[in-house]
């Protein structure tokens, strides 16, 4: 079992670095639907292993100055509350109850949703978004939202570990259309970074943390995330997005039903 986690922890690395789609869109369903992990359990290893992972891709990014620092600061002004007080709403109604797992699970559905939304259109709801200025959050307006969305994001990734990446990514290109794709993702990710550290030590707390599992999963998800990060420009992108938006469909059917 051991290396099967392992081979797995390769899998989404190898898709991860392929396609640039959070690991959690990924990793938790799989957890959940192939090694019968508990939701509340996969969510927890999941963000720890989201953390570690994330703090390495921000290293690089600040290094290369792709991280919109005023940005990140915004987001972390609605995830990080949203991220504590959603841990204390599960410690308060029970984490570990098959009830609340349930609700996990459907959140976890609704989230690989939503990043196939974003896999699928994003493009488009760009193009949209440069075509009409007029539309353009500007000044306050703008900043306020970006703590609104920081906070809607931080609730999502603490319940269902989904959320900073195709969503979070997608909605900042919605809202600042102007940056490149590389600040995009720095920026994506350097917020991600204290959100899945403070997700992640919550779900400590709630003893919702598998660390042999997450260990096993880091010694595979390290070189896969590596090796597809070289062979993204190889392989052509619209066939790989097409392809994992239809198995996260699936996957998303499957975890309802």
């Amino acid at each position: 079992m051991t290396l099967t986690y392992v081979v797995s922890g390769f899998a989404v690395g190898l898709l991860v670095g392929l396609t640039g789609v959070g690991g959690g869109s990924l990793m938790t369903p799989l957890l959940t639907l192939m090694f019968g992990v508990s939701p509340t359990v996969a969510v927890g290893t999941d963000l720890a292993f989201a953390s570690a992972t994330k703090t390495a891709g921000t290293l690089a990014h600040r290094v290369r100055g792709t991280v919109r620092w005023e940005v990140v600061r915004h987001l972390c002004y609605g995830a990080l509350p949203a991220a504590l007080l959603t841990t204390l709403a599960l410690k308060y109604f029970g984490a570990m109850d098959k009830h609340i797992g349930q609700i996990i699970r459907y959140s976890i559905a609704g989230s690989v949703l939503l990043t196939v939304v974003a896999l699928l259109f994003r493009s488009r709801m760009q193009a949209w978004v440069l075509a009409h200025p007029e539309k353009q959050l500007q000044g306050r307006n703008l900043a306020v939202t970006t703590v609104i969305v920081g906070a809607v994001l931080g609730t999502l990734v603490t319940i269902s570990s989904i959320g900073a990446g195709a969503v979070g990514a997608t909605i900042l290109v919605l809202l600042y259309p102007r940056l490149s794709p590389a600040e995009i993702a720095g920026t994506d990710i350097a917020y991600a970074v204290p959100l899945t550290a403070i997700a992640a030590a919550g779900h400590w707390y709630l003893g919702s943390i598998n660390w042999e599992l997450l260990l096993t999963l880091l010694l595979g998800s390290v070189p896969g995330i590596t090796l597809g990060s070289l062979a993204a420009k190889a392989v052509p992108e619209k066939i790989l997005r097409g392809l994992l938006a239809t198995t996260l469909t699936a996957v998303a059917a499957k975890m309802v039903f």
